[in-house]
């Protein structure tokens, strides 16, 4: 089994992975399968099915998909030749994607949220179709946005088509049992197993830059967050908070205040940085959703600001950590918010951020799938209930707290020897049962929870 480390990190943009990157690369991938077929379009239609029709307006799935269909993608969006594009896209009713002709598409009638019927193979499902002249469909793909911005065809989920099938890797592990004792075997901690995995893929030379920019990325995406100041976007009035909240805290360690629960606020500050400039449509990356970004980011910064001897040069390894188990839980369950609720987005962030830490903070690989498991087990259960569909309450706090619960973790799992009652993999098993035992209420519908307790307005 094989999921890179550049799909559980993808660059991209706000405020979901699975409503707004997934739907954007669907539409990019419908455009790559129109120009392959023998059809002449001229006008295209979308349809959107259960998640993403009930919380679409919230995570700016309808952008997304007009977006998409005009040939924008997540990794080159630009936020202010995306506004111009709409406004010309609702203006003259059609879209000009490179290498097509203008193409007939009406936003207000080409683009369905259809709330009566959910597709069978996911809770996120698209239709994309092409039309010709005279408005009969010509050619048409089902998709399914499965999270993290992982997208599949009808026939590649049917298949099971959702992880790498290329070269062998060395170290093919597909639980965390096998993990270990593949690590016992060779004497290698995972990092390195995940790196020996991944240069079976690039070079070293590529691999080394691709993660510089990961964080390179997460990171400019908090300094952002931590500066801006304004009201959210979305109709809850939701006001930034990170930029005060931050002042606040350089202003005390000026004063030498060391209040011992301080420590806390600066994690979760870091975290609620990031969500914040998530939910304004900013860059992020994926960590392993959108909806989570704020978690590993702001685990790496706590630990390079706020721990002796920590070192940038080790970001890489702390990925790569992460990036293996996060691995695990989808190639065993899920990390779609509407397929398993927020556990499999939050909790799967704190254990992907809490192994990461524990691994440069010297944990054996024992000790770091203890650390993973640990933060996993304590979000067993969370439901996935954004109010008026935004990623915003009770996603932005949510990601701070997560935070802070995978750095508790890391510091429980580095205080034992790895010797633990509950193995991770039994812990990723009934994550995934309890996400399908959850009631599609609690699964980013926001039909249920706080997104029906709390007012709108």
């Amino acid at each position: 089994m094989f999921v890179s480390v550049f799909d559980m990190f993808k660059v991209g943009v706000g405020p979901s992975s699975s409503h707004t990157m997934g739907p954007m690369v669907a539409a990019a991938r419908f455009l790559e399968a129109l120009a392959a077929s023998p059809f002449t379009a001229r006008g295209l239609r979308a349809s959107l099915h259960g998640s993403l029709a009930f919380t679409g307006v919230g995570h700016a799935t309808d952008r997304a998909v007009i977006l998409g269909l005009a040939g924008f993608t997540p990794e080159g969006y630009d936020h202010d030749r995306a506004e111009a594009t709409l406004a010309e896209i609702r203006a003259r009713r059609e879209v000009t994607p490179p290498g097509f002709p203008p193409l007939a598409f009406d936003p207000a009638r080409d683009l369905v949220f259809d709330y009566e019927r959910t597709l069978p193979g996911h809770a996120n499902g698209m239709i994309l179709s092409a039309t010709d002249a005279q408005g009969d469909v010509i050619f048409s793909e089902t998709y399914y946005s499965i999270g993290g911005g992982f997208v599949m065809t009808e026939a590649e989920l049917a298949a099971g088509r959702d992880r790498d099938e290329g070269t062998p890797v060395p170290y093919p592990f597909r639980s965390a049992a096998e993990m270990l004792q593949m690590a016992r075997d060779s004497g290698l901690s995972i990092a390195a197993m995940k790196r020996a995995n991944e240069l079976t893929r690039r070079s070293a030379g590529e691999l080394d830059r691709g993660l510089q920019r990961i964080w390179e990325v997460m990171r400019a995406c908090m300094e952002r967050g931590l500066s801006a100041e304004g009201e959210l976007p979305g109709g809850l009035k939701v006001q930034r908070r990170a930029s005060e909240i931050h002042r606040r805290l350089m202003a005390e360690r000026g004063m030498n205040l060391t209040a011992p629960h301080t420590i806390n606020d600066w994690i979760a500050v870091y975290a609620m940085a990031v969500n914040e400039e998530n939910a304004a449509g900013g860059q992020v990356v994926t960590a392993p959703t959108n909806g989570a970004a704020g978690v590993v980011p702001a685990v790496i910064r706590y630990w390079l600001d706020h721990v002796p001897g920590a070192s940038a040069a080790r970001v890489g390894e702390f990925l790569l950590t992460a990036a293996a188990i996060g691995g695990l839980i989808k190639y065993n369950a899920s990390i779609s918010g509407a397929e398993c609720g927020c556990q499999a987005e939050v909790g799967s962030a704190a254990a992907m951020a809490a192994a990461g830490l524990a691994a440069v903070m010297g944990g054996t690989p024992e000790q770091v799938e203890n650390a993973a498991e640990i933060a996993l087990e304590h979000h067993l259960g969370m439901t996935c209930d954004p109010v008026k569909g935004l990623v915003q309450v009770p996603c932005i706090e949510r990601n701070g707290l997560g935070a802070i619960k995978a750095v508790s973790a890391a510091s429980l799992a580095l205080r034992g020897d790895g010797t633990h009652l509950v193995p991770l993999d039994a812990c990723i098993e009934t994550m995934r049962q309890t996400g399908h035992d959850m009631s599609e209420k609690y699964k980013e519908t926001s039909l249920g929870g706080l997104a029906v307790n709390v007012p709108n307005c």
